[in-house]
């Protein structure tokens, strides 16, 4: 259903929601998005102590606003949201930003993970979470984000080639012929390393390490979720892929589908 226009939405979209964030300028600030009050205080005792500086909401649609019209270094995301749900919310915030967003699912419900991470979300924590676990996941966010702004001003790298596909790291984008791609960031991540591997297999223990730098389970699925959605973006038969094979028992890696060794 359209939506009318709000002009002073238009006018965050083009300014301040593009903006990253920087680690000198103060405390590192996180907008905490769920209704949940009694848990938003808990969070906002622990982390504050820490250096933390802590807003929390408790409507989707100011958590919108609130998202896309200041800088953040993190966002935390219920699920669970009076009027727009948390998945909405993250639709309109990655519309207009990538700041690391970090989803919160009341029973940890694998449907709820798999549909944040395939819109945008960069992790995941179901709301039985211990607080050290969500500052170990708050911190393991946005490193990645600040790796990800530091590569931006470093020096400039090559493009990487893949037969028609072509991973740029300067722009963080990637092309399909003529055709961009719409990655989130840790869509990109994926694919900018396998790229830089391509012909060699990459474990999954790897690309988490890699993109997600945190502790991880040895079944976390989320490299699963990711790489089905680089398939579809590609064009590609996740039973006859032709870019990204699966390796059983070993990982996945990026072929040349125009390249006589490609089988």
């Amino acid at each position: 259903m359209d939506r009318k226009r709000n002009p002073k939405m238009d006018a965050l979209n083009s300014g301040l929601a593009h903006r990253q964030p920087d680690p000198a300028a103060g405390p590192m600030r996180v907008l905490v998005i769920d209704d949940d009050k009694k848990l938003c205080r808990l969070i906002k005792d622990y982390l504050e102590p820490l250096g933390y500086e802590l807003v929390a909401v408790h409507t989707g649609l100011e958590g919108v606003e609130r998202a896309i019209g200041e800088i953040w270094h993190a966002v935390v995301l219920d699920v669970m949201l009076p009027g727009l749900d948390g998945f909405e919310v993250l639709k309109r915030i990655r519309r207009a930003s990538e700041v690391p967003v970090l989803m919160l699912t009341a029973r940890g419900d694998e449907a709820d993970r798999i549909v944040g991470l395939e819109i945008g979300a960069d992790d995941y924590l179901p709301k039985t979470f211990s607080t050290r676990e969500l500052l170990a996941r708050l911190r393991a966010v946005t490193r990645r984000a600040t790796r990800a702004a530091d590569s931006e001003a470093a020096d400039a790298d090559p493009e990487l080639v893949v037969g028609r596909l072509r991973v740029n790291p300067n722009t963080r984008t990637a092309v399909l012929g003529d055709e961009a791609l719409d990655l989130t960031p840790v869509e990109y991540d994926l694919l900018a390393s396998l790229a830089r591997a391509r012909g060699r297999v990459k474990t999954r223990e790897q690309l988490l390490d890699e993109i997600r730098d945190r502790e991880y389970e040895v079944f976390d699925r989320s490299i699963d979720v990711h790489i089905c959605a680089l398939r579809k973006k590609l064009g590609d038969d996740s039973k006859t892929p032709r870019y990204i094979r699966t390796v059983r028992t070993a990982g996945y890696m990026l072929m040349n589908p125009d390249s006589k060794d490609f089988l």
